[in-house]
């Protein structure tokens, strides 16, 4: 899996591996044509990350198993959560297709390797400009050579240019997408303020309690120059209830930063070879949390 402490990658990932979220995204964005011919009632996750590990830091990926005209098929979504895009977003897609088919045949369930329909979120500053497909990465390829070169186009989702009324689907789809859009921006805080009205919506309270918390860890972990009082002014405006809420959840956020820090200190002196009565001292962990801690570093 790829690296989950990034916070755009874990937003990414704890939004669409809802299946209900994802089939609401799949039905909204994708082309008509395509939704025709996909039985969305087979939508199922797979659990394979296809990326560079080096890459982690710029790329997320979701692959879904799909029926495509009543034929195994996938739709493969990376995700760019940089400022900027990569002018061979194009070819990196192409390696890790080639990849997800190499899996497939050596899974040894089909002859044919299955449909891929791949898709690019991107919601950096810069206006994505470069071409969709593999072939304009090419130089100028003659008509009598184009049957011999590899070719396909990949499905753009360009979340910074989109308006708010552009913005469809359920509200918790629409909050994903508000605050993907604008985590980037320096107007970021409507953008928030915007998805705090949105969440509301959400018919079921608890679900509305759980995503708000997604929302606020992956704000305060993406956006440094925003300050919990930041947020907690616009939140009020929106709801003093999800104000209450927000400086609850970044009280957790601290004691959690605290707790990290003081298992950083155990492995440390586990690695320094101290006993367990001199680091429950100085940690204040107890001997049970350490012994768990030694496992990992061990392994």
């Amino acid at each position: 899996m790829s690296n989950i402490n990034n916070p755009h990658d874990k937003f990414f990932k704890e939004t669409l591996t809802d299946l209900e979220t994802s089939k609401d995204f799949i039905k909204n964005y994708l082309p008509a044509e395509l939704l025709n011919i996909i039985n969305l009632d087979k939508l199922q996750i797979e659990k394979d990350s296809f990326i560079d590990e080096k890459l982690e830091e710029v790329f997320s990926d979701l692959l879904y198993k799909v029926e495509i005209q009543d034929q195994e098929g996938y739709l493969y979504f990376l995700f760019e959560h940089k400022s900027y895009y990569s002018s061979k977003t194009a070819l990196q897609l192409l390696k890790y297709m080639l990849r997800i088919w190499e899996t497939k045949f050596k899974e040894g369930q089909e002859n044919k390797l299955p449909i891929i329909i791949p898709l690019v979120i991107y919601h950096g500053q810069r206006e994505w400009n470069v071409a969709l497909s593999l072939a304009d990465l090419l130089v100028d390829v003659p008509e009598v050579v184009a049957k011999y070169v590899p070719n396909y186009q990949y499905l753009l989702y360009d979340l910074s240019r989109y308006s708010h009324d552009e913005i469809k689907g359920g509200a918790k789809l629409r909050v994903f997408l508000e605050i993907l859009r604008g985590i980037l921006r320096a107007d970021f805080v409507d953008r928030f303020k915007e998805a705090l009205i949105v969440l509301e919506e959400l018919e079921e309270k608890e679900k509305g309690i759980e995503y708000f918390e997604v929302i606020v860890r992956y704000v305060m972990s993406a956006k440094e120059d925003l300050s919990v009082q930041d947020l907690e002014k616009v939140t009020k405006e929106i709801s003093s209830e999800r104000s209450e809420e927000l400086m609850t959840i970044a009280e957790r956020l601290r004691e959690e930063g605290k707790e990290k820090g003081k298992e950083e200190v155990a492995k440390n002196l586990l690695k320094m070879n101290l006993n367990l009565k001199e680091i429950e001292k100085a940690t204040g962990l107890s001997k049970e949390k350490i012994l768990e801690i030694k496992k990992k570093v061990i392994n």
